[in-house]
């Protein structure tokens, strides 16, 4: 693996767990890789670690459907909730295929490296 690609997962891999929007699985899968960077271990939870990001990246017509709903409204709020539904619906329109919150951007920026890891 080149060194910058690797240099740019880590700290896209910081900003995941940084992120007030990262799950604590993804949390604890994130630093699992981090502590693999550079031993035998790599590899596999390389393998791990994509695979619980692919898992976890919302899809943008999961958050509509999530923030249109009753759950989305006990989550955000309700005006929140509507909000964030409409955010959601304006960057669909425009090409998105995934939510934009930090966890999620930092999840798209890594995965569209995981063909060099």
């Amino acid at each position: 693996m080149k060194k910058d690609v690797l240099d740019f997962v880590v700290a896209k891999t910081h900003e995941l767990i940084d992120s007030p929007t990262c799950s604590q699985e993804t949390k604890e899968a994130a630093n699992a890789w981090l502590n693999a960077v550079d031993t035998e271990n790599e590899a596999e939870e390389t393998k791990k670690y994509i695979a619980e990001l692919e898992e976890d990246i919302m899809p943008i017509d999961t958050l509509i459907g999530f923030a249109e709903s009753e759950a989305g409204a006990q989550v955000f709020g309700t005006d929140k909730a509507k909000d964030v539904a409409a955010h959601a619906k304006e960057i669909k329109s425009n090409g998105a295929k995934y939510c934009d919150c930090p966890a999620c951007a930092a999840v798209a920026a890594i995965l569209e490296k995981k063909d060099q890891l």
